[in-house]
């Protein structure tokens, strides 16, 4: 009897001997080498697993060897034949973007909470970018804070301005110098230089500084493997309205050891019309250029310096009170990583970045300068750095840690001449000097933790903490604001950020999240420093308030993005995805009409009564974006897309300004490899839910047809064409400043171009 059981036992060992795990694998993105975990793996006719936390996984093969399959969402799906062996078999997976309204939708949206991923191709687009904020124009939740052709600020979900954490690269900034944002992050970099633009929703993240509202990463191209040896391209455009002329280079030299390139890029926009045939003023030069070099100690360790210089000349601000003579910006960043290494420290990276802005406008061409003529000389400084660990203390949990610092330094003056005054012209004009930012820096010192943890092989928690040290003064205020504040004096903030986020993936065409985010955001300089200047969309003067207290942003939000394919070949799908939040804010900052001040320039004109930025009470913030679209007949795709926001001013019984209408987009297109096509079909619903308070006027809806053809007709060259705004139709965003200081306009909202007849010529080599 104890013979049987003993004869059982080894035919067990047996059996489980000959199935035991025979084959290591470790899957990774083509592009950065970042372990991909949740990654799927099915034996063909046979088992399936799920990559671990470092996208490692084992699996029992035949001796004869089997096809394996491996997908991970937003990553093409790779077929290829493997046999067992001792050793760890390292597979790449290249990124499969989706085509949706013209950019395109990818990342690694499994591991990082609410995260979405837009690829800047500007080739399909054939509409050539004022500056890199027009890159957002047709994406979902997003909307533009125009106020002309160049000044253009990014606004997500009713957030901008310093409410948007926008950045370059993982962590570079460069802050404007003019108080009225003649000169946005945006307008400092070649947009042809953007590869892609990284979205987190909101304050889901404590990795890359304080966030409020969500972060914006604009990431810079890199060479890869496939770039080994010289290479560029060469790129050519021209719009019909306003007769705008696009230029731009790139050429680059990649080794395994090394890789150094150079962009440059050249825009000449002249003044648009608009539907009605109004030409508007918003013409601009601007010149870019950039250098890159980097250099690979080994596989796993590299360093990169880039360095960039930006030039506008001669912009024309329809909605500001002056235009641009010159804007000059300089920037570099040095930034190191060390990657994959043995024991609890995985990886180590670190950034050191500098900019530099200079910035002088003028009212010489506007009705004002017949009684004053007025020169802004200003400059900002930005510098800054971060390092961050990471660190594995075992299979599921992944820790990153570190600190960031952010240094932002401003100074300047407006020189005024008085030639005339009520009375008349004076006998000898009078000159007046104004302190714009009255010599003023913050500095923000932060101290991070966020952890993911694998709970299973398709659930992942992600939870973090931020303690941020806001150090701001005010070094030679002006003496009526110094009589305003008589306190003044540096300031110490200390302010506290959360998140915690769960992602479900049973598979891999079908991810859900939940999440929860406390983003802090200290007043900016203009909320704090400004001294009767106007800054708004309004004629009001305003006034900073040094002793705001730092809004808060408690931010709830669930999502879900799934595929449904109609074919085993995946070429026919229903995509689609949702995302509802909502928003408690406490301590939201906004401007307010003081009846105890009176306005200080021009004291005859109205308003009399100048904004002071104050503190909100209660207000909050809800809102919605939908995605639904069909991938059919091999070629086809069709997509909709809609986008809601409502907010609240509680304490004024009004809307939050800046809170766009309901916004519907959509696609109809057709691409192959050599030919593209598509129909872009943009609904804007009236506003009518607006902010007084601001100066907010009800915008009519309006509708916009864009169509776009692209081919290839040789090898590396691309041609396209398209007509935007087919039925000239005439209209304005909500978010259009109005005409302010124009000859020939009152203070109207500035109306978008007319039709628009567009070419693009790419040459790569």
């Amino acid at each position: 009897m104890n013979l049987k059981y003993f004869r059982l036992l080894v035919a067990l060992l047996l059996v489980n001997l000959l199935n035991a795990q025979n084959f290591k694998g470790k899957i990774v993105s083509e592009n950065t080498k970042e372990a991909l975990s949740g990654a799927h793996i099915q034996v063909k006719e046979g088992e399936a697993t799920y990559t671990n936390m470092h996208g490692e996984f084992q699996m029992h093969l035949k001796q004869t060897g089997q096809k394996i399959i491996i997908s991970f969402m937003g990553f093409e799906t790779k077929e290829i034949q493997v046999s067992p062996s001792d050793e760890i078999m390292v597979i790449s997976l290249h990124e499969a973007p989706i085509q949706i309204q013209g950019v395109l939708v990818t990342g690694h949206i499994k591991n990082d909470p609410a995260f979405t991923m837009e690829s800047n191709d500007y080739v399909k687009k054939i509409v050539q970018p004022r500056n890199v904020a027009d890159l957002f124009a047709d994406v979902n939740g997003f909307s533009l804070i125009k106020r002309g052709n160049y000044a253009i600020d990014p606004s997500y979900r009713a957030t901008q301005y310093e409410q948007l954490n926008v950045q370059f690269d993982g962590g570079t900034k460069v802050m404007h110098a003019c108080p009225n944002r003649m000169d946005p992050i945006t307008t400092h970099v070649n947009p042809e230089e953007i590869e892609k633009i990284e979205i987190i929703k909101g304050p889901y993240t404590v990795r890359y500084g304080a966030t409020f509202g969500g972060v914006v990463n604009m990431v810079t191209q890199k060479p890869s493997a496939k770039d080994f040896g010289s290479s560029g391209q060469i790129n050519a455009g021209y719009e019909s309205n306003g007769g705008s002329m696009v230029s731009s280079a790139k050429i680059q030299q990649v080794t395994s050891k090394y890789d150094i390139g150079g962009t440059v890029g050249y825009r000449v926009f002249g003044n648009y019309k608009d539907g009605d045939g109004t030409e508007i003023p918003s013409a601009f030069r601007s010149l870019e250029y950039g250098f890159i070099a980097g250099y690979n100690f080994s596989e796993k360790q590299r360093l990169q310096v880039n360095w960039r210089q930006s030039y506008g000349r001669d912009v024309l601000h329809a909605g500001l009170p002056m235009d641009t003579d010159e804007d000059n910006s300089s920037m570099l960043s040095l930034d190191y990583g060390l990657t994959g290494m043995d024991g609890l420290v995985k990886d180590i990276t670190a950034k050191a970045y500098y900019s530099y802005v200079d910035h002088i406008m003028s009212n010489t061409n506007r009705p004002s300068f017949m009684m004053t003529e007025a020169l802004s000389e200003i400059d900002a400084t930005t510098a800054g750095g971060k390092m961050e660990f990471k660190l594995v203390p075992n299979n599921r949990l992944s820790l990153y840690t570190g600190l960031d610092v952010l240094h932002i330094a401003r100074d300047g003056a407006r020189t005024r001449l008085v030639k005339r005054n009520m009375m008349g012209p004076l006998p000898m004009p009078m000159e007046f000097v104004d302190k714009v930012w009255q010599d003023s820096y913050i500095n923000d010192l932060g101290v991070f933790t966020e952890s993911k943890y694998l709970i299973t092989s398709n659930t992942i928690w992600t939870a973090g903490m931020r303690y941020d040290n806001v150090t701001s003064e005010i070094k030679d205020p002006e003496s009526d604001f110094a009589a305003l504040y008589p306190d003044l004096d540096k300031r110490t903030e200390h302010n506290i950020s959360a998140t915690t986020s769960l992602k479900y993936a049973p598979t891999t065409e079908f991810i859900m999240e939940v999440a929860y985010g406390r983003g802090v955001r200290s007043a900016n300089m203009i909320e704090r420093v400004i001294n009767h200047f106007t800054v708004g969309q309004d004629p009001f003067e305003y006034i900073g308030n040094p002793n705001l207290d730092a809004e808060v942003n408690n931010q709830f939000e669930l999502g879900f993005k799934g595929k449904l394919p109609f074919s085993d070949t995946h070429t026919n799908s229903f995509n689609y995805s949702t995302s509802f939040y909502y928003s408690v804010y406490e301590n939201y900052i906004v401007p307010i009409i003081d009846e105890s001040q009176t306005r200080k320039f021009m004291p005859a004109n109205e308003p009399v009564n100048p904004k002071v930025f104050r503190n909100l009470d209660n207000a909050y913030k809800t809102g919605f974006e939908l995605m639904a679209g069909l991938d059919f007949w091999t070629n086809f795709n069709f997509n909709t897309q809609l986008a809601y926001v409502y907010a609240k001013n509680k304490d004024l019984n009004e809307s939050l300004p800046l809170v766009p209408p309901l916004t519907t987009r959509i696609r109809l297109g057709y691409e192959t490899e050599k030919f593209w096509a598509n129909a872009n079909y943009t609904i804007t619903s009236k506003q009518e839910d607006i902010a007084p308070s601001f100066g907010e006027q009800v915008t009519p809806g309006y509708e916009v047809l864009d169509i776009r053809l692209g081919v290839i007709p040789i090898k590396n060259v691309s041609l396209g064409v398209a007509v935007l705004n087919l039925f000239d139709a005439t209209y304005n965003n909500h978010l259009n400043f109005t005409f302010n200081n124009q000859a020939d306009f009152g203070r109207v909202p500035i109306n978008d171009p007319g039709r628009n007849f567009s070419a693009f010529l790419q040459y790569k080599f």
